[in-house]
Protein backbone atom coordinates (compact mmCIF):
# COMPACT_ATOMS: atom_id res chain seq x y z
CA UNK A 1 0.00 0.00 0.00
CA UNK A 2 1.43 3.40 -0.56
CA UNK A 3 1.98 5.80 2.01
CA UNK A 4 0.24 9.41 1.92
CA UNK A 5 2.43 11.93 0.01
CA UNK A 6 2.53 14.46 -2.29
CA UNK A 7 2.98 12.57 -4.98
CA UNK A 8 0.79 9.48 -4.18
CA UNK A 9 -2.13 10.97 -2.29
CA UNK A 10 -4.69 8.46 -1.08
CA UNK A 11 -7.95 8.58 -2.65
CA UNK A 12 -11.57 9.04 -2.23
CA UNK A 13 -13.96 7.42 -4.56
CA UNK A 14 -17.13 8.90 -5.20
CA UNK A 15 -20.24 6.45 -6.70
CA UNK A 16 -19.11 3.03 -6.08
CA UNK A 17 -21.11 1.72 -8.97
CA UNK A 18 -19.83 -0.14 -11.97
CA UNK A 19 -17.29 2.44 -13.10
CA UNK A 20 -16.42 3.30 -9.02
CA UNK A 21 -16.06 -0.65 -8.65
CA UNK A 22 -13.68 -1.21 -11.38
CA UNK A 23 -11.90 2.06 -10.67
CA UNK A 24 -11.00 0.93 -7.04
CA UNK A 25 -10.20 -2.45 -7.77
CA UNK A 26 -7.96 -1.67 -10.35
CA UNK A 27 -6.71 1.53 -8.37
CA UNK A 28 -5.61 -0.92 -5.39
CA UNK A 29 -4.03 -3.65 -7.29
CA UNK A 30 -1.76 -0.94 -8.96
CA UNK A 31 -1.20 0.01 -4.77
CA UNK A 32 -2.94 3.25 -4.20
CA UNK A 33 -4.43 3.63 -0.71
CA UNK A 34 -8.25 3.42 -1.29
CA UNK A 35 -9.18 5.88 1.64
CA UNK A 36 -12.85 6.18 1.22
CA UNK A 37 -15.92 4.68 -0.75
CA UNK A 38 -18.54 7.42 -0.88
CA UNK A 39 -22.54 6.37 -1.69
CA UNK A 40 -25.59 8.59 -1.37
CA UNK A 41 -27.07 9.32 1.78
CA UNK A 42 -28.90 6.39 3.05
CA UNK A 43 -27.37 3.54 0.91
CA UNK A 44 -23.95 3.17 3.58
CA UNK A 45 -25.38 -0.56 4.26
CA UNK A 46 -25.43 -1.81 0.32
CA UNK A 47 -24.05 -5.08 0.36
CA UNK A 48 -21.97 -4.40 -2.22
CA UNK A 49 -20.37 -1.55 -1.22
CA UNK A 50 -19.88 -2.98 1.73
CA UNK A 51 -18.07 -5.82 0.33
CA UNK A 52 -16.20 -3.51 -1.66
CA UNK A 53 -15.16 -1.65 1.27
CA UNK A 54 -13.38 -4.75 2.51
CA UNK A 55 -12.22 -5.98 -0.52
CA UNK A 56 -10.03 -2.65 -1.06
CA UNK A 57 -9.61 -1.30 2.65
CA UNK A 58 -11.68 1.52 2.57
CA UNK A 59 -14.87 3.13 5.22
CA UNK A 60 -17.84 3.38 3.48
CA UNK A 61 -19.13 6.93 4.30
CA UNK A 62 -22.59 8.55 3.03
CA UNK A 63 -21.60 11.80 0.96
CA UNK A 64 -22.07 14.93 2.96
CA UNK A 65 -21.92 13.06 6.26
CA UNK A 66 -17.99 13.87 7.37
CA UNK A 67 -15.51 15.55 4.94
CA UNK A 68 -12.94 13.15 2.83
CA UNK A 69 -9.21 13.46 4.23
CA UNK A 70 -7.88 12.28 0.57
CA UNK A 71 -5.86 14.31 -1.13
CA UNK A 72 -7.12 12.22 -4.71
CA UNK A 73 -11.05 12.69 -4.66
CA UNK A 74 -12.70 11.01 -7.80
CA UNK A 75 -16.24 11.29 -8.76
CA UNK A 76 -17.72 8.32 -10.65
CA UNK A 77 -21.37 9.23 -10.41
CA UNK A 78 -23.46 9.86 -13.54
CA UNK A 79 -23.06 12.64 -15.57
CA UNK A 80 -26.30 14.43 -15.00
CA UNK A 81 -25.39 14.14 -11.20
CA UNK A 82 -22.12 15.09 -11.34
CA UNK A 83 -22.31 19.34 -10.91
CA UNK A 84 -24.68 18.34 -7.64
CA UNK A 85 -22.13 16.05 -6.36
CA UNK A 86 -19.01 19.02 -7.07
CA UNK A 87 -21.46 21.75 -4.97
CA UNK A 88 -22.41 19.64 -2.08
CA UNK A 89 -18.43 18.63 -1.82
CA UNK A 90 -17.50 22.03 -2.48
CA UNK A 91 -19.30 22.80 0.61
CA UNK A 92 -17.95 20.26 2.85
CA UNK A 93 -14.18 21.53 3.65
CA UNK A 94 -11.48 23.08 2.62
CA UNK A 95 -10.19 22.07 -1.16
CA UNK A 96 -6.72 23.81 -1.31
CA UNK A 97 -3.87 21.57 -2.14
CA UNK A 98 -6.29 18.56 -2.97
CA UNK A 99 -7.40 17.53 -6.74
CA UNK A 100 -10.70 16.64 -8.01
CA UNK A 101 -11.06 14.00 -11.23
CA UNK A 102 -14.58 12.91 -12.47
CA UNK A 103 -14.67 10.70 -15.22
CA UNK A 104 -17.61 11.61 -17.58
CA UNK A 105 -16.45 11.05 -21.02
CA UNK A 106 -18.63 14.07 -22.54
CA UNK A 107 -18.28 16.91 -20.05
CA UNK A 108 -14.95 18.81 -19.34
CA UNK A 109 -13.17 19.54 -15.99
CA UNK A 110 -15.43 23.06 -15.91
CA UNK A 111 -18.57 20.85 -14.05
CA UNK A 112 -15.80 21.04 -11.43
CA UNK A 113 -15.77 24.94 -11.02
CA UNK A 114 -17.15 24.92 -7.50
CA UNK A 115 -14.65 23.21 -6.46
CA UNK A 116 -11.83 24.94 -8.15
CA UNK A 117 -13.44 27.87 -6.67
CA UNK A 118 -12.05 26.39 -3.47
CA UNK A 119 -9.00 25.75 -4.15
CA UNK A 120 -8.94 22.43 -5.74
CA UNK A 121 -6.75 21.63 -9.14
CA UNK A 122 -9.87 20.09 -10.92
CA UNK A 123 -9.60 17.64 -14.41
CA UNK A 124 -11.55 14.83 -16.56
CA UNK A 125 -10.28 11.66 -16.47
CA UNK A 126 -11.95 9.14 -18.66
CA UNK A 127 -11.30 5.36 -19.27
CA UNK A 128 -12.42 4.41 -22.59
CA UNK A 129 -13.58 1.42 -21.68
CA UNK A 130 -17.11 -0.02 -21.15
CA UNK A 131 -18.61 -1.15 -17.85
CA UNK A 132 -21.26 -3.71 -16.81
CA UNK A 133 -22.93 -5.61 -14.18
CA UNK A 134 -21.71 -9.09 -14.96
CA UNK A 135 -17.52 -8.16 -15.27
CA UNK A 136 -14.96 -5.51 -14.26
CA UNK A 137 -13.01 -5.00 -16.67
CA UNK A 138 -8.58 -4.31 -16.04
CA UNK A 139 -7.31 -1.27 -16.93
CA UNK A 140 -4.47 -2.49 -18.48
CA UNK A 141 -4.11 -1.30 -21.50
CA UNK A 142 -7.23 0.83 -21.79
CA UNK A 143 -6.78 4.91 -23.31
CA UNK A 144 -7.96 7.79 -20.90
CA UNK A 145 -9.06 11.07 -21.96
CA UNK A 146 -7.84 14.01 -20.14
CA UNK A 147 -8.03 17.06 -19.86
CA UNK A 148 -8.34 20.06 -16.98
CA UNK A 149 -5.65 21.61 -14.26
CA UNK A 150 -2.23 21.36 -15.29
CA UNK A 151 -1.20 19.91 -12.28
CA UNK A 152 -4.27 17.90 -12.03
CA UNK A 153 -3.72 15.81 -15.29
CA UNK A 154 0.37 15.94 -14.26
CA UNK A 155 -1.46 13.25 -11.99
CA UNK A 156 -3.80 11.55 -13.85
CA UNK A 157 -0.96 10.57 -15.88
CA UNK A 158 0.66 9.17 -13.11
CA UNK A 159 -1.77 7.32 -12.12
CA UNK A 160 -2.69 6.06 -15.49
CA UNK A 161 0.42 4.78 -15.80
CA UNK A 162 0.94 3.32 -12.60
CA UNK A 163 -2.94 1.21 -14.23
CA UNK A 164 -1.26 -0.04 -16.96
CA UNK A 165 -3.24 2.58 -19.14
CA UNK A 166 -2.35 5.14 -21.42
CA UNK A 167 -3.35 9.04 -21.00
CA UNK A 168 -4.51 11.26 -24.35
CA UNK A 169 -4.84 14.91 -24.04
CA UNK A 170 -8.46 15.94 -25.38
CA UNK A 171 -8.93 19.35 -25.94
CA UNK A 172 -12.11 20.76 -24.07
CA UNK A 173 -13.85 21.76 -27.25
CA UNK A 174 -13.65 18.39 -28.53
CA UNK A 175 -14.87 16.48 -25.71
CA UNK A 176 -18.03 15.44 -27.18
CA UNK A 177 -16.96 14.11 -30.28
CA UNK A 178 -14.45 12.12 -28.20
CA UNK A 179 -17.32 10.50 -26.46
CA UNK A 180 -19.09 10.07 -29.33
CA UNK A 181 -16.58 8.24 -30.59
CA UNK A 182 -16.29 6.34 -27.59
CA UNK A 183 -20.39 5.89 -28.00
CA UNK A 184 -19.55 4.07 -31.59
CA UNK A 185 -16.78 1.84 -30.21
CA UNK A 186 -19.35 0.11 -27.68
CA UNK A 187 -22.59 1.03 -26.81
CA UNK A 188 -23.79 1.28 -30.29
CA UNK A 189 -21.87 -1.36 -31.62
CA UNK A 190 -24.34 -3.54 -28.92
CA UNK A 191 -27.23 -1.41 -30.79
CA UNK A 192 -26.28 -3.09 -33.93
CA UNK A 193 -25.68 -6.57 -32.38
CA UNK A 194 -29.06 -5.97 -31.21
CA UNK A 195 -30.22 -5.42 -34.81
CA UNK A 196 -28.66 -8.56 -36.22
CA UNK A 197 -30.27 -10.40 -33.84
CA UNK A 198 -33.66 -8.56 -34.87
CA UNK A 199 -33.04 -9.84 -38.02
CA UNK A 200 -31.61 -13.34 -37.40
CA UNK A 201 -34.77 -13.81 -35.37
CA UNK A 202 -36.88 -12.86 -38.90
CA UNK A 203 -35.04 -15.56 -40.84
CA UNK A 204 -35.84 -18.28 -38.12
CA UNK A 205 -32.73 -18.86 -36.78
CA UNK A 206 -33.32 -19.92 -32.72
CA UNK A 207 -32.30 -17.47 -29.93
CA UNK A 208 -29.74 -19.82 -28.38
CA UNK A 209 -27.70 -20.25 -31.71
CA UNK A 210 -27.91 -16.33 -32.62
CA UNK A 211 -24.52 -15.73 -30.97
CA UNK A 212 -23.19 -19.08 -31.73
CA UNK A 213 -23.60 -18.36 -35.57
CA UNK A 214 -22.57 -14.93 -35.50
CA UNK A 215 -19.54 -15.31 -33.46
CA UNK A 216 -17.13 -16.56 -36.17
CA UNK A 217 -17.69 -13.98 -38.36
CA UNK A 218 -17.60 -11.02 -35.62
CA UNK A 219 -14.54 -11.94 -34.24
CA UNK A 220 -12.47 -12.06 -37.55
CA UNK A 221 -14.32 -8.83 -38.88
CA UNK A 222 -12.81 -7.05 -35.19
CA UNK A 223 -9.50 -9.17 -35.87
CA UNK A 224 -9.57 -7.80 -39.62
CA UNK A 225 -10.31 -3.93 -37.92
CA UNK A 226 -8.12 -3.77 -35.36
CA UNK A 227 -4.91 -5.61 -37.54
CA UNK A 228 -5.72 -3.84 -41.04
CA UNK A 229 -8.40 -0.82 -40.65
CA UNK A 230 -11.68 -0.30 -41.82
CA UNK A 231 -10.83 -0.24 -45.46
CA UNK A 232 -9.02 -3.68 -45.82
CA UNK A 233 -11.79 -4.97 -43.26
CA UNK A 234 -14.19 -4.51 -45.49
CA UNK A 235 -16.11 -6.98 -47.62
CA UNK A 236 -19.57 -8.61 -48.95
CA UNK A 237 -21.97 -7.21 -51.78
CA UNK A 238 -20.75 -3.69 -51.54
CA UNK A 239 -17.01 -4.29 -52.19
CA UNK A 240 -18.24 -6.66 -54.93
CA UNK A 241 -20.68 -3.65 -56.00
CA UNK A 242 -23.86 -6.56 -56.08
CA UNK A 243 -26.58 -3.80 -56.42
CA UNK A 244 -29.33 -6.47 -57.02
CA UNK A 245 -28.15 -8.38 -53.80
CA UNK A 246 -28.41 -4.87 -51.83
CA UNK A 247 -31.76 -4.58 -52.89
CA UNK A 248 -33.12 -7.70 -51.92
CA UNK A 249 -31.40 -7.31 -48.51
CA UNK A 250 -33.62 -4.01 -48.43
CA UNK A 251 -36.92 -5.72 -49.58
CA UNK A 252 -36.57 -8.38 -47.25
CA UNK A 253 -35.70 -6.37 -44.01
CA UNK A 254 -38.79 -4.50 -44.54
CA UNK A 255 -39.98 -7.09 -42.22
CA UNK A 256 -37.83 -5.47 -39.77
CA UNK A 257 -38.17 -1.77 -40.07
CA UNK A 258 -35.94 -0.84 -37.16
CA UNK A 259 -32.86 -2.77 -38.71
CA UNK A 260 -33.65 -1.42 -42.16
CA UNK A 261 -33.38 1.78 -41.31
CA UNK A 262 -29.60 0.87 -39.69
CA UNK A 263 -28.87 -1.29 -42.70
CA UNK A 264 -29.47 2.00 -44.83
CA UNK A 265 -27.64 4.28 -42.50
CA UNK A 266 -24.27 2.39 -41.79
CA UNK A 267 -24.70 1.79 -46.10
CA UNK A 268 -25.06 5.56 -46.64
CA UNK A 269 -21.22 5.61 -44.51
CA UNK A 270 -20.05 2.81 -46.45
CA UNK A 271 -20.71 4.34 -49.77
CA UNK A 272 -19.06 7.50 -49.01
CA UNK A 273 -16.73 6.40 -46.63
CA UNK A 274 -15.30 2.68 -47.99
CA UNK A 275 -14.28 0.96 -51.45
CA UNK A 276 -17.55 0.37 -53.00
CA UNK A 277 -17.96 -0.31 -56.52
CA UNK A 278 -20.92 0.62 -58.67
CA UNK A 279 -21.04 3.38 -56.45
CA UNK A 280 -23.21 5.70 -58.45
CA UNK A 281 -25.95 2.72 -58.57
CA UNK A 282 -25.51 2.12 -54.70
CA UNK A 283 -26.20 5.64 -53.89
CA UNK A 284 -29.08 5.82 -56.20
CA UNK A 285 -30.76 2.49 -54.17
CA UNK A 286 -29.99 3.92 -50.91
CA UNK A 287 -31.25 7.43 -51.54
CA UNK A 288 -35.05 5.43 -52.80
CA UNK A 289 -34.66 3.26 -49.43
CA UNK A 290 -35.17 6.42 -47.36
Amino acid sequence: MRAESKQSPSVCVVGPGRLGTALSLNLRSAGWDIARLVVRAGRRKSRKSAQLGRTVGATVVELGQSTLPAGLIWITVPDDAIAAVAAELAALQDWRGRTVFHSSGALTNDVLQPLRDKGARVASVHPGMTFVAKSVPTLKGVPFGVEGDPAAVRLARKIIADLGGTAVTIPKENKVLYHAFDAFASPLLIALMAALENVGQAAGIPDKKLRTMAGPLLRQTLDNYLEHGAAAAFSGPFVRGDVAVIQRHLQGLRQVPAARAAYVALANVAVKRLPVKNRKAMEKLLRTAR
